[in-house]
């Protein structure tokens, strides 16, 4: 790539139109969850409309826009390169759904890092509101200023097929709930702002301005019929591939079921609205913080992220599979169901019980109803792979036990109750590193499955040189 050939094709596309058009970009849908790409798209254009396009090189994006150090060498880090490329993905994306009437045309062009101008129409001011910042906040030529530049995402955030249909069932989900769920949206929003949940999170920031969130993307069976089967073991390949008869009769959660199914495709476009709204929580709460968070499935989490990042998983390890993978870390553990077609029976076990603590905590439903009252959860920060980074799980037994885990890590009250547990008004130990610990929440349940608020049951320091004797086998 060079940025040598010219990238403004349409000079009588007048600035101040150049200007809304990204802003009003930026503000979309399909930009909303990609906070990377906005700010590189800002800074480009910036710099395109600014006249400064001869001064882009592929070093100065990587240190100006996205952050990297001083000494990063393009040769050895494709970085710049593959936001490029994914920013030239999202704009497409935009004008085809979002921005097919629009005035004017933003792309950037194969072998450019700047995006050029054109017109689409007759140039006339559009008069549709601007869903971001007002023109008169001028562009910047670099990052917002912040203590800390954030170092490059890595990963690719979440695909849009699936976004979009998680945003569009979350939208028509929340609304129906609305009144449901207000006491739980409003401890979440104090959380975002709250000074002392913003300390909590800080020294894992600090380790790692791009922390991945890992969200879980449990692989069903589909048929042509739409109807799903759960397949929880077996060598899997990408969304839409057919499936071998044989494997899917094997590792299916009910077999019987579906040797009646006919051709069955492999599906990972589905995921728990528990875990769509911790992404959203904590993805607004770290980049509130001047962070750049990476949101990828746990399909995609490999040795590298977790040597390079901090990484947190949401979800327990029967639907995460990078949790699944993990080796125990703590005292407590999570357990499968003793059988495959044991619904809500999976447990979280406590190797270590102390006075007041069970060995055994599973999902709790009404005696009648057999409605779900209350999920558990677990919330581990683990040592990572690599020194200087740390692993994060918040997970619960259902989807409901995630959110619930990632209400009380996100509240003020959650937060200090924390804290206090681990004997410490600060979120780093005495020697100033981030304590290691597991904490166990019960998540209480309305209707099943809206999250009322979550309690503090106990907190167990990881010992790293005396870890539990936890065999899944002896589990009861």
């Amino acid at each position: 790539m060079t940025a040598s050939l010219p990238v403004v094709d349409h000079p009588i596309v007048p600035p101040a139109l150049c200007h809304d058009q990204v802003q009003r970009i930026i503000g979309s849908e399909t930009f909303r969850t990609a906070p990377t790409l906005q700010l590189l798209l800002r800074f480009l254009a910036a710099k395109v409309l600014g006249e400064h396009s001869h001064e882009i090189k592929e070093y100065t994006i990587g240190v100006e826009a996205l952050g990297r150090r001083p000494d990063f060498d393009p040769k050895n880090d494709p970085i710049v390169r593959v936001q490029v490329y994914r920013l030239r993905q999202k704009l497409k994306e935009y004008y085809d759904v979002e921005g097919a009437i629009d005035s004017i045309l933003v792309d950037i062009p194969r072998g450019h890092y700047l995006p050029r101008f054109e017109p689409m129409q007759p140039l006339v001011a559009d008069p549709r509101p601007i869903a971001v910042a007002e023109r008169e906040h001028e562009f910047v030529t670099g990052p917002p200023a912040r203590a800390k530049q954030p170092r490059l995402p890595r990963g690719v955030l979440i695909p849009v097929s699936i976004v979009v249909a998680l945003l569009l069932f979350a939208v028509g989900f929340w609304t129906a709930n609305y009144r449901q769920r207000a006491s739980v949206a409003s401890q979440q929003a104090a959380g975002l702002s709250d000074d002392t949940v913003k300390a909590f999170w800080a020294p894992l920031l600090d380790e790692d301005s791009s922390p991945i969130i890992a969200y879980a993307d449990a692989i069903f069976l589909l048929d042509g019929s739409s109807d799903l089967f759960r397949f929880r073991h077996g060598a899997a390949d990408n969304r839409g591939a057919p499936v071998d008869p044989h494997l899917a009769h094997q590792f299916a959660s009910n077999p019987a079921l579906v040797a009646q199914a006919g051709p069955l495709y492999y599906d990972n476009g589905y995921t728990g609205t528990g875990e769509l709204q911790a992404v959203a929580s904590l993805t607004a709460l770290f980049t509130q913080m001047g962070a750049t968070p990476i949101v990828e499935s746990s399909y995609n989490i490999t040795t590298d992220d977790l040597k390079q990042h901090t990484v947190i998983l949401l979800g327990s390890p029967f639907q995460n599979v990078a949790v699944e993978q993990l080796p125990p870390s703590g005292d407590f553990l999570f357990v499968d169901p003793t059988s495959i077609h044991d619904l809500w029976n999976g447990r979280i076990i406590d190797a270590r019980p102390r006075p007041g603590e069970r060995a055994v905590y599973r999902t709790e439903r009404d005696p009648i109803t057999q409605v779900l009252t209350a999920d558990y959860a677990l919330i581990t920060f683990a040592p990572g792979i690599a020194a200087g980074h740390h692993i994060v799980d918040l997970g619960g037994l259902d989807t409901t036990g995630t959110e619930g885990a990632v209400l009380l890590a996100t509240s003020k009250n959650g937060v200090e109750e924390l804290m206090q547990s681990l004997g410490s008004r600060k979120a780093t130990d005495q020697n100033g590193k981030v304590p290691t610990f597991q904490a166990l929440l019960r998540v209480n349940l309305e209707k099943g499955y809206q999250v009322l608020n979550s309690q503090l049951l106990a907190v167990h320091p990881i010992d790293r040189e005396h870890p539990a004797d936890v065999r899944r086998s002896s589990v009861p």
